[in-house]
């Protein structure tokens, strides 16, 4: 139960997000969840969309620097002490967390984590066999 996460690297200056955004928008890509960091040179945009595939494509043909990834989805409801309890089960396996970040679903009774774990899959049954909802892909693409 992995999802598709897109990276891509941005100069640190005037207008590159918003030139990202243009071309999502005209291909009709719909961003899902967004997290964006930045070094004094260049950012990493990363991105859920609804439709990773054409994304990449539009991506790549007009020059910019992508890659995918897979991240894994937690849903946690919203409210004090909900990562906390995802990420205490997590150091109790031995699991490592590389980034996350989060949102708050459209009820506003939940909240969706987004993990970069350094083992995805040992991650996934650690946290399901918890009690956590890790979530498909087709899900959180359609929110």
């Amino acid at each position: 139960m992995k999802v598709e996460q897109i990276s891509i690297f941005l100069e640190n200056k005037p207008g590159a997000l918003e030139s990202v955004m243009r071309l999502l928008k005209d291909a009709d890509i719909n961003i899902r969840s967004l997290s964006l960091a930045d070094t004094s040179d260049f950012g990493i945009l990363r991105l859920i969309v609804n439709d990773a595939n054409r994304a990449l494509k539009v991506l790549n043909e007009n020059g910019l620097r992508v890659s995918r990834t897979s991240v894994v989805a937690v849903e946690v409801p919203d409210r004090p002490g909900g990562l906390h309890s995802i990420l205490a089960t997590l150091a109790q396996h031995g699991i490592n967390v590389e980034y996350l970040y989060a949102f708050i679903e459209k009820s506003g009774e939940n909240a969706v984590i987004i993990f970069r774990f350094d083992a995805p899959d040992a991650a996934v049954e650690v946290l399901s066999k918890n009690g956590f909802t890790v979530l498909p892909g087709e899900r959180l693409y359609s929110f």
